[in-house]
């Protein structure tokens, strides 16, 4: 992302859009409809500035204020339309991770965070999409992810996830299928991509084990 070199380089305090199970990781692409007033506003106040917000989950508390997850992803506004009757169309785009640090008591109707993404600076860094698993990792992988879209009758372009770049194949995988909001914040906080594709293999074993498919044949 042009701009982001450093840590330092991001903004300390950010608005944020507490969203579970929505799941936005560096690189990858989010799209968002919002029609909520205070998300407008949001939406308005970023637009006139730096084009970006924190995708946040969240973690129980008051309904109508829960708290916040420990961690979530800056997001860069990188499409925008709006729709006749007022809704905004966006694109988020992931830039960086961050630890949620405390909010700040501000006069919008969105809330903010102070940011620190210090932990998370690698998500800046340069990829090199030559970066591939052992193969017997990959195809450990492969079988997991057909019986997992075999069981819930799902479809994918299968050459595309058996050829595709390792990175963009999790990332996308990870935000798209439709984990729990707790398994999607595990995925998020994995440290590095290594540790996020084992976690997105044993989510996908666990799914079919869970329904006893373990013995499910794979699709062809």
């Amino acid at each position: 992302m042009p701009g982001y070199r450093r840590a330092a380089d991001l903004p300390q305090m950010i608005p944020v859009f507490p969203l579970d199970g929505a799941l936005l990781l560096p690189g990858g692409e989010l799209p968002l409809q919002i029609f909520e007033p205070r998300y407008l506003n949001m939406v308005d106040d970023v637009m006139a500035g730096d084009r970006v917000i924190g995708m946040i989950q969240t973690k129980g508390g008051d309904r109508e204020r829960p708290s916040l997850a420990g961690v979530g992803c800056l997001g860069r506004i990188t499409s925008y339309a709006e729709t006749a009757d007022g809704r905004y169309l966006i694109t988020l785009t992931g830039v960086c991770r961050f630890d949620a640090g405390e909010e700040i008591a501000i006069r919008t109707p969105y809330r903010q965070v102070r940011a620190n993404y210090d932990r998370f600076e690698d998500d800046l860094a340069e990829t090199d999409e030559k970066t591939e698993a052992p193969s017997a990792v990959r195809d450990r992988f492969a079988h997991a992810l057909k019986r997992y879209l075999n069981h819930r009758d799902l479809d994918i372009d299968w050459e595309t996830a058996t050829t595709a770049p390792l990175e963009p194949l999790v990332n996308s995988l990870a935000m798209g299928l439709p984990f729990e909001p707790a398994e999607k914040q595990a995925l998020l906080e994995a440290p590095r991509l290594a540790d996020r594709f084992e976690a997105l293999t044993t989510l996908l074993e666990i799914d079919c084990l869970e329904d006893g498919d373990d013995d499910a044949p794979p699709m062809q």
